[in-house]
């Protein structure tokens, strides 16, 4: 079926944009300046098929990342999109080229001693106290107030939110707007933040007024977009719903380095934690633990910290080893010879789609440890248990993945798989229905 929409970059296009937007004000303001807008003007609006979308996101750049493509897919092929974040996520929201409608942050004397007790717990009292308490807790009690009157002052057709958002649910099925999800993990991770949301999603109903259960058969029978290729996401937490599949990419680029550095010879291990490891003083030493435990290995080490650590901190620098707060990991990528993780959703697909083998350290959050059953489940690396302290089982485990072909064999069979997903354009028109045959 032709798309109904001009080619992205053509002169079409650039024309249709502005028409867009005028178009989308005149369905949702039909009288200016006093006088009832020509009947054929508004026809021509809905005529457009134009969809106006709101992506709802936590204050996490895990979970803004896998909205962003998407978004932006949707402007480019002319509908109206806005993201609602927290009023510090802004910055964020901006350098994705995205406009921004804020909402309340959790207050820190709040948040701060639920993250602060995190380290002292299992990994089973951390996921639940983090999911009953941050996300379908004071996060989304605190951004529903905002949530409501953008919906109610902007009017979106369609509200698509990452899964830990669950102010939006709340919002959009008291507003009967309708809804989608786009995953920031696996199907197992779904099923496993699902089983945590019933209790707290029912005390939600209650003070919205819905009928208890009205919010997790929202969450659970939502259509839901995923850039995980079925045959490593499994089925598992995705029953009774539609799945969207898509590539989020577009296509591997050459590839990068900062520097020089080390010998040009041996191969290069990409080391990174995340952006939130380096925040908190219990995992900072896995930083300086991986530098130390791979500093006589024949290989050169690119070691990213975030922005909460600064790498002059972690002086002096093994001569094998180069520190940044930040690279972009799609340069990265296609020269590393493996990747050193904690899990995270994406740093662990980045690595896959490019066909890199990992050894992956899971640190503090209960998907980190579902990531990283996967990949070893899989063949594509080895997980090491242990938090920090297994840093010096580092050396055995990079060199196992780098010197046995068949990790990076089994690497490039997924990135296979991830490349045959079709582009997140198509996700357009499936978007769009969905507004449009649940109005």
């Amino acid at each position: 079926m032709p798309t109904p929409y001009p080619e992205s970059g053509s002169q079409s296009h650039q024309t249709f944009q502005p028409v867009c937007r005028w178009a989308r004000s005149l369905v949702h303001r039909p009288q200016v300046s006093g006088c009832v807008i020509d009947r054929t003007r508004l026809t021509r609006a809905v005529m457009l098929g134009l969809v106006r979308m709101l992506f709802c996101s936590t204050a996490a750049t895990g979970h803004f990342s896998p909205l962003v493509p998407v978004a932006r897919s949707c402007a480019e092929a002319g509908h109206e999109v806005r993201v609602a974040a927290p009023a510090s996520f802004e910055s964020h929201v901006r350098r994705a080229g995205l406009d921004h409608a804020p909402f309340e942050d959790i207050p820190a004397e709040v948040a701060g001693p639920i993250w602060a007790s995190l380290p002292t717990l299992t990994m089973e009292e951390a996921n639940r106290r983090v999911v009953r308490e941050i996300f379908a807790g004071h996060a989304a009690r605190h951004a529903i107030p905002g949530l409501r009157a953008t919906i109610d002052e902007w009017r979106p057709d369609l509200v698509v939110r990452e899964p830990a958002e669950l102010g939006s649910l709340v919002a959009a099925e008291g507003a009967n707007v309708p809804h989608v999800e786009v995953l920031a993990g696996l199907a197992e991770v779904t099923a496993l933040l699902m089983a945590e949301l019933d209790e707290p999603l029912a005390a939600l109903d209650a003070e919205a007024g819905m009928a208890e259960g009205t919010l997790y058969q929202a969450a659970t029978t939502s259509p839901c977009c995923t850039s995980v290729p079925a045959s490593l996401d499994g089925t598992t937490g995705h029953t009774g719903r539609p799945v969207w599949r898509y590539r989020a990419d577009s296509g591997r680029p050459t590839g990068s380095l900062p520097e020089a550095w080390g010998d040009p010879d041996h191969p290069l291990v990409y080391a990174t934690f995340g952006t939130v490891a380096g925040a908190f003083d219990t995992f900072t030493h896995v930083f300086g633990g991986t530098l130390e435990a791979l500093a006589g290995e024949p290989i050169r080490v690119l070691l990213t910290t975030g922005h909460s650590l600064d790498p002059e901190s972690l002086r002096p620098w093994p001569p094998n080893a180069h520190v940044r707060q930040w690279w972009p990991q799609e340069q990265v990528m296609p020269l590393a010879s493996a990747m050193v993780g904690h899990g995270g959703f994406g740093t662990t697909m980045a690595a896959l789609q490019a066909g890199v083998p990992q050894v992956i350290v899971p640190l503090f959050a209960f998907d980190q440890w579902v990531n990283a059953r996967r990949v070893q489940g899989i063949g594509a690396g080895r997980m090491l248990e242990g938090g920090p302290a297994a840093t010096s089982e580092l050396p055995a485990a990079v060199a196992e993945v780098t010197r046995d072909p068949a990790f990076r064999q089994r690497a490039e069979t997924i990135a296979a798989d991830f490349t045959a997903l079709p582009d997140v354009a198509t996700l357009v028109p499936l978007l769009t229905d969905h507004a449009r045959s649940a109005a």
